[in-house]
């Protein structure tokens, strides 16, 4: 039951948008039909204040709806990005000949996969091994990923 009332937020939002909409308009049809300004306020109040409130509340509910909608479908993304990488390093491991990959920061160094300083460097990448063995890439000091005189499996 919960599932069911969770799919139905955004066009119950909409409905509650729709509907605070036509309060403000009746409030500001009462208080137009009205030339004497301290009969006004009620309508007003009655009109303007709770209707914003409708619409404000029915905005949110359409808002919570698409970032539910787009979690979802991120979290579908992640999950099919997570099987290609299992899926990856299941195919270098049966291959039997690939070491693990590194990430390169920079120009500079190179670090285990795990290490956490180049995660927030933009242009870090993946790169096998042996392709940073005819680099001039240093080995981090922070993760001591293998240098190239001992290589070895990690």
């Amino acid at each position: 039951m919960q599932n069911n009332l969770g799919r139905l937020g955004g066009q119950l939002g909409v409905l509650l948008t729709l509907l605070g909409l036509l309060i403000i308009f009746f409030g500001w049809n009462g208080a137009a039909s009205t030339d004497y300004v301290p009969a006004q306020f009620p309508y007003l109040i009655s009109g303007g204040i709770v209707g914003i409130a409708v619409v404000v509340v029915g905005a949110a509910m359409i808002l919570v709806q698409n970032f539910r909608t787009d979690m979802a479908r991120l979290e579908a993304a992640v999950e099919r990005v997570a099987l290609a990488v299992e899926r990856q390093g299941a195919d270098a491991g049966a291959a039997g000949a690939g070491l693990d990959s590194y990430v390169v920061a920079g120009s500079e160094s190179y670090h285990r996969v795990e290490c956490a300083l180049p995660e927030a460097r933009a242009e870090a990448h993946l790169v096998p091994l042996t392709d940073v063995a005819g680099s001039t890439l240093q080995a981090c000091r922070v993760c001591q990923p293998p240098t190239f005189g001992r290589l070895e499996r990690i």
